[in-house]
């Protein structure tokens, strides 16, 4: 796992985000806060150890995208629980054709990928301004390890945030993932990345 601090001023709460494929903090370059906020993505490999966290009184989660699955993959490893821990636009089998995506469109991803069809997906994704920079191989890669590490133990959320108009993984397939969590599962009327410029962190994690 790669990890950046985006904040850190010295806080007594910390935002810890488990980020998407490929996309890197971008989804996220507009929101705001008085928040430590600590970033994490590349999951080709969930064993690598994070900073001492024992500093923070409360530390909040929220995982995107297939962050979801290897967050909640991460937790169960570690037996770390966060204050909150929120979903947002994935659920806990990425892999998978009635509760993620199907896995052979997840290989078809990988093994097509170019500059041009990773833009192509930014834009389906929802993204606005610049594409991200992508390493092919390490995206590659990445991918084929969401398949091969299959779906995340259950676990309950304190809130599920589930795009009406997501074109990467279905809102359909949200719904029937989190059915057992509907209690706490909102719907947005958003793309797969949700997140506006000058909202506040505390937003998506009430």
């Amino acid at each position: 796992m790669k990890q950046r601090w985006v904040s850190r001023s010295g806080t007594d709460e910390l935002i810890l985000v488990f980020g998407g494929w490929a996309l890197g903090g971008a989804p996220f370059a507009g929101l705001t806060g008085q928040s430590d906020v600590l970033f994490v993505d590349d999951f080709r490999h969930l064993d690598d150890p994070l900073p001492d966290l024992a500093a923070y009184d409360r530390i909040n989660l929220i995982a995107f995208s297939f962050g979801v699955a290897s967050a909640a993959h991460w937790l169960a490893h570690t037996g770390f629980r966060p204050s909150r821990l929120i979903a947002v636009s994935g659920t806990l089998h990425p892999a998978d054709p009635k509760r993620g995506i199907g896995p052979d469109m997840i290989r078809a991803t990988a093994d097509h990928l170019t500059e041009a069809s990773f833009a192509k997906f930014c834009r389906r994704a929802g993204l606005d301004g610049p594409v991200p920079e992508i390493d092919i191989e390490a995206a590659k890669a990445e991918l084929h390890a969401v398949i091969d590490r299959g779906g995340a133990p259950e676990m309950a959320f304190d809130r599920i945030w589930i795009p009406q108009k997501d074109r990467i993984i279905p809102t359909r397939a949200q719904e029937v993932a989190w059915a057992t969590q509907q209690p706490v599962a909102r719907g947005i009327p958003a793309s797969h990345i949700p997140f506006r410029d000058g909202q506040n962190w505390q937003e998506w994690i009430a």
